[in-house]
């Protein structure tokens, strides 16, 4: 189903600080420098409507929060949450992840990547197009500490087996771990508004945790 045309954030709202260009992460860069306080990153591929950014953010203030997301209205949306609620530990980036990740990412400078119902891209001609690629999973294997990984949720149970095939096929992940999600209190202890819409519908939801191996650093 399309998504539905974002609204616009409130015109006065300066959204400089949270609505940023690939390019404001130089070439092989950390994302720590994008960020006024110190802390581990934590990086979300397909923000939307930014549900998880504004939740996370502010549940885990001594952590980072940068999201992508490649649809100009709902970064501008995401970043006009941020930007109303003052949240210094959450950024948005508009544009591509992979690019993002391969090319301004150094090696080990994210605490964990979250990926949440991803486009399954169903035509054949399209599949190309999906995040959860070998080659982006190479690239967060890379790009996350030992110890970290990948969160991985979404209600197509064949992108999710093949993600997990993908996964196991290059070597650089930790058996997969299944995740469980909370019942909510609330609307926003879902992580994102897909989620709730999915899990309110009774449709069925994969999660599980790629880990990269080894310890983090001390």
């Amino acid at each position: 189903m399309p998504r539905r045309p974002p609204k616009k954030p409130d015109a006065t709202l300066d959204l400089s600080a949270h609505l940023l260009a690939p390019d404001a992460l130089p070439e092989g860069g950390d994302p720590a420098a994008l960020f006024p306080r110190s802390g581990p990153v934590e990086l979300e591929v397909g923000s939307g409507k930014g549900l998880f950014l504004a939740t996370a953010s502010a549940a885990r203030p001594d952590v980072n929060f940068l999201g992508v997301e490649i649809a100009g209205g709902y970064a501008r949306l995401c970043a006009g949450k941020l930007a109303a609620a003052n949240r210094d530990n959450a950024r948005i980036v508009h544009g591509d992840a992979l690019p993002l990740v391969r090319d301004r990412m150094r090696d080990a400078c994210l605490a964990a990547v979250h990926v949440y119902f991803p486009d399954p891209w169903w035509k054949a001609r399209h599949r190309k197009r999906r995040v959860l690629s070998a080659p982006f999973l190479r690239q967060v294997a890379r790009v996350v500490v030992p110890g970290g990984g990948l969160h991985v949720w979404t209600d197509v149970e064949e992108y999710f087996r093949e993600t997990l095939d993908i996964a196991a096929a290059t070597g650089l992940f930790a058996p997969p771990v299944e995740e469980t999600a909370p019942d909510p209190a609330h609307d926003l202890d879902y992580r994102t508004h897909f989620e709730r819409r999915t899990r309110l519908a009774g449709a069925p939801v994969w999660r599980a945790l790629l880990a990269v191996p080894g310890s983090p650093p001390v």
